[in-house]
């Protein structure tokens, strides 16, 4: 007697598009096994949609980050290790020339994409992109913690990695249209409070 199913799928499922901008309409071109496998739970939810009447609902998150992610976990997002590591004065790792970008979401705006799919008319079946909306290379990243720091972060390149994404940025239209989504918290203000987040936890 579940209402709807909304899964947490995921951008890595475009792979290496042509166009930095990704939208939902694109060819999905994964090209790592997590990207696999997020699309392939994409393909059940539908089948369940088509087949059983369940309602579902995939939302492709796009770089979330935010309070309570782990550092040190081997899947840990790019930000809370930056931010951890400068905080400690550490050196922060860059895979590649830096160039690459990201569309980093804070997680309230997840929340709230979550919750409007939860209860948006008309939409059982579909896939949406979640996310902030705008591209931020690493380099820039970089340079905004430094600015938001007052720190001089130099960071150490390493080979990139087998399976990185070069660009990633969502076209979020289908979400404003259709579940009514804005992102509420934009990237420096994320920061921001990721920031204020682990510091608590380097003083305790």
């Amino acid at each position: 007697k579940v209402r709807r199913v909304v899964y947490a799928a995921s951008s890595s499922a475009y792979g290496d598009q042509p166009t930095s901008s990704k939208r939902e309409s694109d060819l999905p071109r994964p090209i790592s096994p997590y990207g696999a496998a997020k699309l392939a739970a994409e393909l059940y939810c539908q089948a369940m949609s088509s087949s059983f009447g369940i309602e579902t609902v995939c939302l492709r998150y796009f770089n979330v980050f935010g309070p309570r992610q782990d550092p040190k976990s081997e899947y840990s997002a790019v930000i809370p290790r930056f931010i951890t590591a400068i905080l400690s004065g550490d050196r922060s790792f860059i895979y590649g020339d830096g160039q690459q970008s990201r569309d980093f979401t804070y997680v309230a705006n997840v929340v709230h994409g979550n919750l409007l799919a939860a209860d948006a008319e008309n939409v059982s079946g579909r896939v949406f992109n979640l996310a902030n909306g705008k591209t931020t290379s690493l380099l820039q990243l970089l340079e905004a913690l430094r600015n938001l720091l007052d720190l001089d972060i130099q960071p150490v390149h390493e080979e990139a990695r087998v399976g990185d994404v070069r660009e990633s940025l969502a076209d979020i239209t289908q979400a404003r249209t259709l579940l009514n989504y804005e992102s509420q918290i934009d990237l420096e203000e994320g920061l921001r409070l990721s920031i204020d987040y682990y510091r608590q936890i380097a003083d305790t």
